[in-house]
């Protein structure tokens, strides 16, 4: 009896708040490790913005002048804004994501179909959340690029959001939403397909525990990243985007439309510019996320359960 118990309490499942918690904190965690991807990814992503008939450069050139001009800390630029948005988007997401599920699985056995659903409900959610710290994300990591006459200049997330609403209005936070929220749904609906198969497969080759679980993330991370940037080039453009000086009017409008005027502008091939860091900020969040999570999980049961 003694065992069944002490079996029973082992089981008992996690609350609401530590679901929560460890999602966002675990979120944190990863993104702290995988920032520079995310500051690369944006500046290569509207390089090309600036650009008059240049070649695009490599990732390793792009890096590499990057930390030149800039030092390893250009490469941090707007972590501050990255923590907070994985405070309101990890949260969210991995919290919403498992309270649906948990939720459903009462009344339903849970299938892929049910998995694809509430993944993708609960990564559109979390964007819209976040979609306010999303922008000054955006602008904060690509600010040092720009002409210094044209830099915004934030001193932190906080001013960013503070100037923000009060030089553009509160609307100005929601530019990009629609693609934000697009792009969000398609990675929890992908991930989840994709994780899921890419663990049985590498299960069947003889991998198993973390070595199988970053094999999983990465090969995952790969094909909704594919799948999904040109729906983060769109975000990019709309969140950083500035008024026409003449017209007083805004170059996009909506998703479609700016997807369409930067293939016509630069070739479809330019809605994938900065793709390898993409790449490594998705697999390696995913990764890193993960883990962290877990490990959280595992130390709360252990001290507090």
């Amino acid at each position: 009896k003694v065992r069944v118990v002490m079996a029973a309490e082992a089981e008992k499942p996690l609350g609401q708040s530590v679901i929560f918690a460890t999602s966002g904190l675990g979120g944190v965690l990863g993104w702290i490790v995988v920032h520079p991807f995310n500051t690369l990814a944006v500046r290569m992503n509207l390089s090309v913005m600036g650009e008059s008939g240049a070649a695009p450069k490599s990732f390793l050139s792009f890096s590499s002048d990057l930390v030149k001009k800039e030092g390893f800390s250009g490469l941090y630029a707007g972590l501050g804004a990255g923590c907070l948005r994985q405070v309101f988007y990890a949260t969210s997401r991995y919290g919403l994501f498992e309270t649906f599920r948990d939720a459903l699985a009462k009344y339903r056995k849970t299938d892929f179909a049910q998995r694809f659903a509430t993944a993708a409900t609960a990564g559109g959610c979390a964007a819209l959340i976040s979609c306010p710290v999303e922008v000054c994300l955006v602008r904060m990591s690509n600010d040092a690029s720009q002409p210094e006459a044209q830099r915004r200049n934030y001193k932190s997330v906080f001013d960013a959001g503070a100037r923000i609403i009060r030089e553009e209005g509160p609307a100005a936070f929601y530019r990009g939403s629609q693609p934000f929220v697009m792009r969000a749904m398609l990675v929890g609906g992908t991930q989840v397909a994709t994780y899921d198969q890419f663990k049985q497969l590498y299960g069947s080759m003889g991998l198993s525990g973390l070595s199988n679980q970053f094999a999983s993330s990465m090969s995952a991370g790969l094909i909704y990243s594919i799948i999904t940037m040109p729906f983060e080039t769109a975000k990019n453009r709309m969140a950083f985007q500035k008024p026409d000086a003449k017209t007083g009017k805004l170059p996009y409008t909506g998703t479609f439309q700016t997807i369409g005027a930067v293939s016509k502008a630069g070739g479809v091939s330019s809605l994938w510019s900065g793709f390898l860091p993409y790449y490594g900020r998705c697999g390696g969040h995913t990764v890193a996320m993960f883990i962290a999570v877990d490990q959280l999980r595992l130390m709360y049961k252990k001290h507090y359960q």
